[in-house]
């Protein structure tokens, strides 16, 4: 277990009693989101935390694979998804990295707050495209810091050496949008509720 698995499993039974800190940012993604569902739809999660978003997705589509790098966060969500009677989502303990499914074979891909948190976001958004069928779309929503970025730069390392952050890495949405078209997607919906607040993007995979 490394230091990220180590410090979302300590924060797992806390983030998982946290209001949303943007409600009303929060209910336009998942109506964006829904809007490209259909019921035959395979979806795949990663970094679902404690699996909030993909419950409240799972009734539009047929499957959802949701990963998370902390098994506590996963406990969790399959806890909340057993007592809604969810039964159309798979929650594994996994990193994106060490997960692999077939190349073309997914519909959707989802990565909400979790693109930042990465230290290789290139390669997951790459991974992410391969992973897509053709007219396929990655889902995220991701922090972009762009008038923090020198105090974020000097608290981010002490946090880490003390063991109270994660690794988080800072870019902006326009450096984030050129990852998305680097990697061969086309950005298909893109909002930001406002400045420094996570870039909500969808990405598609042309056909």
């Amino acid at each position: 277990m490394d230091q990220s698995d180590k410090f979302w499993d300590k924060i797992a039974e806390r983030y998982s009693k946290q209001p949303i800190a943007d409600e009303a940012a929060y209910q336009k993604k998942l109506q964006v989101t829904r809007q490209y569902f259909r019921p035959d739809m395979a979806v795949f999660e990663f970094g679902c935390g404690t699996g909030s978003t993909a419950i409240i997705h799972a009734p539009y589509v047929k499957h959802i694979l949701a990963i998370d790098i902390s098994s506590k966060m996963i406990d969790i969500a399959q806890g909340k998804a057993d007592a809604e009677n969810i039964h159309n989502i798979t929650f594994e303990r996994a990193t994106i990295d060490e997960f692999n499914v077939p190349d073309g074979s997914l519909d959707v891909v989802m990565g909400f707050s979790i693109l930042h948190l990465l230290d290789n976001k290139e390669q997951v958004i790459s991974q992410v495209h391969k992973m897509l069928k053709p007219g396929g779309i990655f889902v995220t929503s991701t922090v972009c810091l762009n008038n923090w970025m020198k105090l974020i730069k000097f608290v981010v390392p002490i946090g880490r050496l003390l063991g109270v952050m994660p690794l988080v890495k800072i870019f902006t949405a326009e450096e984030l949008v050129a990852s998305f078209t680097s990697a061969g997607f086309e950005i298909d919906y893109q909002w930001q509720p406002g400045q420094n607040k996570s870039a909500f993007i969808v990405a598609k995979k042309p056909e």
